[in-house]
Protein backbone atom coordinates (compact mmCIF):
# COMPACT_ATOMS: atom_id res chain seq x y z
CA UNK A 1 0.00 0.00 0.00
CA UNK A 2 2.97 2.35 0.46
CA UNK A 3 3.60 2.87 -3.29
CA UNK A 4 -0.10 3.52 -3.89
CA UNK A 5 -0.16 6.08 -1.08
CA UNK A 6 2.96 7.79 -2.42
CA UNK A 7 1.65 8.01 -5.98
CA UNK A 8 -1.70 9.25 -4.66
CA UNK A 9 0.06 12.04 -2.76
CA UNK A 10 2.08 12.88 -5.87
CA UNK A 11 -1.07 13.18 -8.00
CA UNK A 12 -2.73 15.29 -5.28
CA UNK A 13 0.34 17.54 -5.16
CA UNK A 14 0.25 18.01 -8.95
CA UNK A 15 -3.49 18.83 -8.83
CA UNK A 16 -2.93 21.41 -6.07
CA UNK A 17 -0.06 23.06 -7.98
CA UNK A 18 -2.06 23.35 -11.21
CA UNK A 19 -5.11 24.51 -9.24
CA UNK A 20 -3.11 27.32 -7.63
CA UNK A 21 -1.70 28.37 -11.01
CA UNK A 22 -5.20 28.31 -12.52
CA UNK A 23 -6.47 30.30 -9.56
CA UNK A 24 -3.95 33.02 -10.35
CA UNK A 25 -4.69 33.02 -14.09
CA UNK A 26 -8.45 32.47 -14.37
CA UNK A 27 -10.05 33.58 -11.09
CA UNK A 28 -13.26 35.47 -11.92
CA UNK A 29 -12.73 35.37 -15.71
CA UNK A 30 -15.70 33.11 -16.51
CA UNK A 31 -18.44 35.36 -15.11
CA UNK A 32 -18.88 37.62 -18.12
CA UNK A 33 -21.48 36.73 -20.72
CA UNK A 34 -23.53 38.40 -23.45
CA UNK A 35 -26.83 39.79 -22.11
CA UNK A 36 -29.63 40.98 -24.32
CA UNK A 37 -30.14 44.70 -24.73
CA UNK A 38 -33.91 44.26 -24.66
CA UNK A 39 -33.91 42.32 -21.36
CA UNK A 40 -30.70 42.62 -19.36
CA UNK A 41 -31.50 39.40 -17.46
CA UNK A 42 -31.58 37.18 -20.58
CA UNK A 43 -28.30 35.66 -21.78
CA UNK A 44 -27.71 35.43 -25.53
CA UNK A 45 -26.56 31.86 -25.95
CA UNK A 46 -24.00 30.65 -28.47
CA UNK A 47 -25.66 27.45 -29.64
CA UNK A 48 -27.25 25.52 -26.78
CA UNK A 49 -25.15 26.95 -23.93
CA UNK A 50 -24.12 30.34 -22.70
CA UNK A 51 -20.51 31.23 -23.34
CA UNK A 52 -18.08 33.60 -21.61
CA UNK A 53 -17.17 36.82 -23.36
CA UNK A 54 -14.37 39.34 -23.19
CA UNK A 55 -16.08 42.53 -24.28
CA UNK A 56 -18.45 43.94 -26.87
CA UNK A 57 -15.70 45.92 -28.59
CA UNK A 58 -13.90 43.93 -31.26
CA UNK A 59 -10.94 46.31 -31.42
CA UNK A 60 -10.21 46.15 -27.68
CA UNK A 61 -10.61 42.36 -27.35
CA UNK A 62 -7.50 40.15 -27.57
CA UNK A 63 -7.04 37.62 -30.38
CA UNK A 64 -9.29 34.59 -30.04
CA UNK A 65 -11.60 36.15 -27.42
CA UNK A 66 -15.37 36.06 -27.84
CA UNK A 67 -16.93 39.45 -28.64
CA UNK A 68 -20.64 40.16 -28.17
CA UNK A 69 -22.67 41.65 -31.00
CA UNK A 70 -23.07 45.23 -29.79
CA UNK A 71 -26.32 45.57 -31.78
CA UNK A 72 -28.02 42.78 -29.83
CA UNK A 73 -26.15 42.27 -26.53
CA UNK A 74 -23.56 43.62 -24.14
CA UNK A 75 -20.85 41.87 -22.14
CA UNK A 76 -21.68 42.08 -18.41
CA UNK A 77 -20.03 40.38 -15.44
CA UNK A 78 -23.04 38.88 -13.67
CA UNK A 79 -23.12 35.30 -14.98
CA UNK A 80 -22.67 32.51 -12.43
CA UNK A 81 -20.38 30.64 -14.81
CA UNK A 82 -20.37 27.29 -16.66
CA UNK A 83 -22.09 24.35 -14.98
CA UNK A 84 -23.73 26.64 -12.39
CA UNK A 85 -20.33 28.07 -11.43
CA UNK A 86 -18.78 24.72 -10.49
CA UNK A 87 -16.44 24.51 -13.48
CA UNK A 88 -14.29 27.51 -12.65
CA UNK A 89 -11.13 28.69 -10.90
CA UNK A 90 -12.87 30.99 -8.42
CA UNK A 91 -11.52 29.18 -5.35
CA UNK A 92 -9.12 26.36 -4.57
CA UNK A 93 -11.88 23.73 -4.27
CA UNK A 94 -13.48 24.43 -7.64
CA UNK A 95 -10.00 24.83 -9.16
CA UNK A 96 -8.92 21.36 -7.97
CA UNK A 97 -12.17 19.87 -9.25
CA UNK A 98 -11.68 21.55 -12.64
CA UNK A 99 -8.05 20.39 -12.86
CA UNK A 100 -9.12 16.83 -12.02
CA UNK A 101 -11.74 17.01 -14.76
CA UNK A 102 -9.11 18.21 -17.22
CA UNK A 103 -6.53 15.51 -16.43
CA UNK A 104 -9.19 12.83 -16.90
CA UNK A 105 -9.65 14.36 -20.39
CA UNK A 106 -13.40 14.61 -19.82
CA UNK A 107 -14.55 17.98 -21.10
CA UNK A 108 -11.16 19.68 -20.97
CA UNK A 109 -11.60 21.04 -24.50
CA UNK A 110 -14.74 22.90 -23.42
CA UNK A 111 -12.77 24.41 -20.53
CA UNK A 112 -10.04 25.46 -22.97
CA UNK A 113 -12.55 27.11 -25.31
CA UNK A 114 -14.26 28.93 -22.42
CA UNK A 115 -10.96 30.41 -21.22
CA UNK A 116 -10.09 31.29 -24.82
CA UNK A 117 -13.40 33.15 -25.12
CA UNK A 118 -12.76 35.00 -21.86
CA UNK A 119 -9.06 35.88 -22.21
CA UNK A 120 -8.00 35.11 -25.76
CA UNK A 121 -6.01 32.26 -27.23
CA UNK A 122 -2.56 33.85 -27.51
CA UNK A 123 -1.03 32.58 -24.24
CA UNK A 124 -3.78 30.29 -22.98
CA UNK A 125 -2.09 27.14 -24.31
CA UNK A 126 0.85 27.66 -21.92
CA UNK A 127 -1.33 26.42 -19.06
CA UNK A 128 -3.36 23.67 -20.72
CA UNK A 129 -0.59 21.93 -22.70
CA UNK A 130 1.54 21.11 -19.59
CA UNK A 131 -1.66 20.26 -17.70
CA UNK A 132 -2.64 17.59 -20.21
CA UNK A 133 0.89 16.31 -20.88
CA UNK A 134 1.95 16.05 -17.22
CA UNK A 135 -1.42 15.45 -15.61
CA UNK A 136 -3.09 13.12 -18.07
CA UNK A 137 -0.35 11.45 -20.10
CA UNK A 138 2.19 11.14 -17.28
CA UNK A 139 0.48 11.14 -13.87
CA UNK A 140 -2.46 8.89 -14.66
CA UNK A 141 -0.27 6.44 -16.58
CA UNK A 142 2.09 6.46 -13.60
CA UNK A 143 -0.84 5.50 -11.37
CA UNK A 144 -1.72 2.66 -13.75
CA UNK A 145 1.91 1.52 -13.74
CA UNK A 146 2.01 1.42 -9.94
CA UNK A 147 -1.27 -0.50 -9.82
CA UNK A 148 0.08 -3.00 -12.34
CA UNK A 149 3.23 -3.39 -10.28
CA UNK A 150 1.26 -3.98 -7.09
CA UNK A 151 -0.88 -6.65 -8.77
CA UNK A 152 2.29 -8.30 -10.11
CA UNK A 153 3.75 -8.37 -6.58
CA UNK A 154 0.57 -9.95 -5.21
CA UNK A 155 0.62 -12.57 -7.95
CA UNK A 156 4.28 -13.29 -7.17
CA UNK A 157 3.40 -13.73 -3.50
CA UNK A 158 0.66 -16.21 -4.40
CA UNK A 159 3.03 -18.13 -6.67
CA UNK A 160 5.72 -18.21 -3.98
CA UNK A 161 3.19 -19.50 -1.45
CA UNK A 162 2.13 -22.24 -3.84
CA UNK A 163 5.76 -23.21 -4.37
CA UNK A 164 6.30 -23.25 -0.61
CA UNK A 165 3.27 -25.50 -0.04
CA UNK A 166 4.42 -27.78 -2.85
CA UNK A 167 7.93 -28.03 -1.36
CA UNK A 168 6.55 -28.68 2.10
CA UNK A 169 4.33 -31.47 0.75
CA UNK A 170 7.32 -32.93 -1.06
CA UNK A 171 9.41 -32.87 2.12
CA UNK A 172 6.58 -34.52 4.01
CA UNK A 173 6.41 -37.29 1.41
CA UNK A 174 10.17 -37.71 1.60
CA UNK A 175 10.00 -38.08 5.38
CA UNK A 176 7.27 -40.68 5.05
CA UNK A 177 9.29 -42.49 2.38
CA UNK A 178 12.42 -42.42 4.53
CA UNK A 179 10.43 -43.87 7.42
CA UNK A 180 9.13 -46.60 5.15
CA UNK A 181 12.66 -47.34 3.93
CA UNK A 182 13.94 -47.52 7.52
CA UNK A 183 11.16 -49.93 8.34
CA UNK A 184 12.15 -52.11 5.36
CA UNK A 185 15.82 -51.98 6.42
CA UNK A 186 14.92 -53.11 9.93
CA UNK A 187 12.82 -55.88 8.43
CA UNK A 188 15.78 -56.93 6.29
CA UNK A 189 18.00 -56.96 9.39
CA UNK A 190 15.52 -59.23 11.10
CA UNK A 191 15.35 -61.48 8.04
CA UNK A 192 19.15 -61.66 7.80
CA UNK A 193 19.41 -62.53 11.50
CA UNK A 194 17.03 -65.46 11.18
CA UNK A 195 18.61 -68.89 10.82
CA UNK A 196 16.09 -70.13 8.27
CA UNK A 197 17.12 -67.47 5.74
CA UNK A 198 19.06 -69.05 2.87
CA UNK A 199 22.32 -67.73 1.45
CA UNK A 200 20.63 -66.88 -1.83
CA UNK A 201 18.08 -64.67 -0.06
CA UNK A 202 20.86 -63.00 1.90
CA UNK A 203 22.83 -62.26 -1.30
CA UNK A 204 19.69 -60.84 -2.92
CA UNK A 205 19.09 -58.49 0.05
CA UNK A 206 22.74 -57.35 0.11
CA UNK A 207 22.70 -56.67 -3.66
CA UNK A 208 19.51 -54.60 -3.32
CA UNK A 209 21.16 -52.61 -0.51
CA UNK A 210 24.24 -51.92 -2.66
CA UNK A 211 22.11 -50.74 -5.56
CA UNK A 212 20.07 -48.45 -3.29
CA UNK A 213 23.24 -47.01 -1.71
CA UNK A 214 24.79 -46.38 -5.13
CA UNK A 215 21.63 -44.65 -6.32
CA UNK A 216 21.50 -42.40 -3.24
CA UNK A 217 25.18 -41.49 -3.67
CA UNK A 218 24.62 -40.62 -7.32
CA UNK A 219 21.62 -38.39 -6.51
CA UNK A 220 23.61 -36.72 -3.71
CA UNK A 221 26.54 -35.93 -6.01
CA UNK A 222 24.16 -34.60 -8.68
CA UNK A 223 22.51 -32.28 -6.17
CA UNK A 224 25.91 -30.96 -5.04
CA UNK A 225 26.99 -30.23 -8.61
CA UNK A 226 23.77 -28.32 -9.32
CA UNK A 227 24.13 -26.27 -6.15
CA UNK A 228 27.74 -25.36 -7.01
CA UNK A 229 26.75 -24.38 -10.57
CA UNK A 230 23.98 -22.03 -9.40
CA UNK A 231 25.93 -20.41 -6.52
CA UNK A 232 26.81 -16.75 -7.07
CA UNK A 233 29.21 -14.63 -5.13
CA UNK A 234 28.17 -11.12 -4.18
CA UNK A 235 30.39 -8.51 -2.67
CA UNK A 236 29.02 -5.21 -1.48
CA UNK A 237 31.45 -2.51 -0.67
CA UNK A 238 30.16 0.53 1.11
CA UNK A 239 32.38 3.49 0.77
CA UNK A 240 31.04 6.48 2.56
CA UNK A 241 33.01 9.61 2.73
CA UNK A 242 31.78 12.08 5.28
CA UNK A 243 33.69 15.28 4.85
CA UNK A 244 33.79 18.60 3.16
CA UNK A 245 36.45 20.97 1.93
CA UNK A 246 37.62 23.29 4.66
CA UNK A 247 38.78 26.77 3.81
CA UNK A 248 42.28 27.62 4.84
CA UNK A 249 42.77 30.09 7.61
CA UNK A 250 44.99 32.96 6.69
CA UNK A 251 48.11 32.54 8.73
CA UNK A 252 49.63 35.91 8.03
CA UNK A 253 48.63 39.46 8.70
CA UNK A 254 46.62 41.16 11.36
CA UNK A 255 43.27 39.59 10.11
CA UNK A 256 44.17 36.13 11.36
CA UNK A 257 41.79 36.32 14.32
CA UNK A 258 38.99 37.74 12.18
CA UNK A 259 39.23 34.90 9.63
CA UNK A 260 39.26 32.32 12.43
CA UNK A 261 36.11 33.82 13.94
CA UNK A 262 34.45 34.00 10.50
CA UNK A 263 35.34 30.37 9.85
CA UNK A 264 33.87 29.25 13.17
CA UNK A 265 30.72 31.30 12.53
CA UNK A 266 30.31 29.76 9.06
CA UNK A 267 30.69 26.25 10.49
CA UNK A 268 28.03 27.08 13.08
CA UNK A 269 25.69 28.32 10.31
CA UNK A 270 26.39 25.19 8.29
CA UNK A 271 25.58 22.97 11.26
CA UNK A 272 22.41 24.96 11.94
CA UNK A 273 20.98 24.71 8.43
CA UNK A 274 21.51 20.94 8.52
CA UNK A 275 19.53 20.44 11.71
CA UNK A 276 16.07 18.91 11.77
CA UNK A 277 14.32 21.92 13.26
CA UNK A 278 15.57 24.23 10.51
CA UNK A 279 14.32 21.76 7.88
CA UNK A 280 10.85 21.65 9.43
CA UNK A 281 10.85 25.44 9.83
CA UNK A 282 11.33 25.81 6.06
CA UNK A 283 8.65 23.18 5.39
CA UNK A 284 6.18 25.08 7.61
CA UNK A 285 7.00 28.32 5.76
CA UNK A 286 6.33 26.61 2.41
CA UNK A 287 3.04 25.23 3.73
CA UNK A 288 1.92 28.64 5.02
CA UNK A 289 2.88 30.26 1.73
CA UNK A 290 0.85 27.65 -0.16
CA UNK A 291 -2.14 28.26 2.12
CA UNK A 292 -1.93 32.02 1.56
CA UNK A 293 -1.88 31.51 -2.20
CA UNK A 294 -4.72 28.96 -2.10
CA UNK A 295 -7.13 31.03 0.01
CA UNK A 296 -7.39 33.67 -2.71
CA UNK A 297 -10.79 33.50 -4.38
CA UNK A 298 -13.17 35.44 -6.57
CA UNK A 299 -15.05 38.20 -4.76
CA UNK A 300 -12.80 38.16 -1.70
CA UNK A 301 -12.94 41.09 0.79
CA UNK A 302 -10.44 43.92 0.56
CA UNK A 303 -8.78 43.15 3.89
CA UNK A 304 -7.90 39.68 2.64
CA UNK A 305 -6.47 41.13 -0.58
CA UNK A 306 -4.30 43.54 1.41
CA UNK A 307 -3.17 40.81 3.81
CA UNK A 308 -2.17 38.46 0.98
CA UNK A 309 -0.37 41.31 -0.79
CA UNK A 310 1.90 42.03 2.19
CA UNK A 311 2.22 38.32 3.03
CA UNK A 312 3.79 37.70 -0.38
CA UNK A 313 6.57 40.19 0.40
CA UNK A 314 7.09 38.68 3.86
CA UNK A 315 7.47 35.16 2.49
CA UNK A 316 9.70 36.45 -0.30
CA UNK A 317 12.01 38.04 2.26
CA UNK A 318 12.09 34.85 4.37
CA UNK A 319 12.90 32.62 1.40
CA UNK A 320 15.57 35.04 0.15
CA UNK A 321 17.09 35.01 3.63
CA UNK A 322 17.09 31.20 3.64
CA UNK A 323 18.82 31.14 0.25
CA UNK A 324 21.57 33.58 1.29
CA UNK A 325 22.16 31.76 4.58
CA UNK A 326 22.63 28.44 2.77
CA UNK A 327 24.88 30.04 0.16
CA UNK A 328 27.03 31.59 2.89
CA UNK A 329 27.26 28.25 4.72
CA UNK A 330 28.73 26.44 1.71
Amino acid sequence: MAPLLQIGLLVLFAIVIFAIIGLEFYSGTLHKSCYSLEDIKIIIKEGEMATPCNSDNATAAPAGAYVCNYNQSTCIEQWEGPNFGITSFDNIGFAMLTVFQCITMEGWTAMLYWTNDALGSTFNWIYFVPLIVLGSFFMLNLVLGVLSGEFAKEREKVENRQEFLKLRRQQQLERELNGYVEWICKAEEVILAEERTTEEEKMHIMEARRRAAAKRKKLKNLGKSKSTDTEEEEADEDCAEDGYLKSKVKSQGRCKGFWRAEKRFRFWIRHTVKTQWFYWFVIVLVFLNTVCVAVEHYGQPKWLTSFLYYAEFAFLALFMMEMWIKVYAL
